[in-house]
């Protein structure tokens, strides 16, 4: 009879041959939807050149939550939402955290264009909630909060 940990092993086996041969489908590949210089992208210039889109624009359709004050900047819960059709990705970033790009969310039809998550901040900052459109607009949002003991180190 096998047991679970080795039917474990031999998945992992089976799933590392295909990764080498390329055989993995893409979703299960996630090494190659990963975009390093945007998430080291320390200035909104340097992001919107990693992404190859353009400048953001402020929009009302585009909403961000969060905290007025966190008192705990390791655990700020913020969220991003749209009801517009046609984003192809939604972005929350922090301004003065050390890689601005905290999170990146791809979109399909299929998929509510409404997130939440927790980030880490390092102090007071604005954070934004950005829509990238299929038609190519880059739309925006964005909140202050206010982070009474930093997360980042500090």
């Amino acid at each position: 009879m096998t047991t679970r940990r080795q039917m474990i092993t031999r998945s992992a086996q089976v799933a590392a041959m295909l990764t080498t041969l390329g055989l993995l489908p893409q979703a299960a590949n996630a090494q190659s939807a990963y975009n390093t210089a945007a998430f080291e992208a320390k200035t909104m210039s340097d992001l919107t050149k990693a992404l190859g889109i353009s400048a953001p624009v402020e929009s009302k359709d585009v909403t961000i939550t969060g905290p007025d004050i966190a008192e705990n900047g390791a655990v700020v819960p913020i969220g991003a939402s749209t009801s517009l059709a046609g984003v192809k990705r939604m972005l929350l970033l922090v301004e003065k955290n050390p890689s601005m790009l905290s999170a990146m969310f791809d979109v399909s039809d299929a998929v509510d264009t409404s997130f939440s998550t927790r980030v880490k901040m390092g102090q007071s900052s604005n954070v934004f909630a950005v829509a990238l459109m299929a038609d190519g607009k880059v739309l925006y949002a964005a909140k202050e909060i206010k982070v009474t003991l930093g997360g980042c180190g500090g």
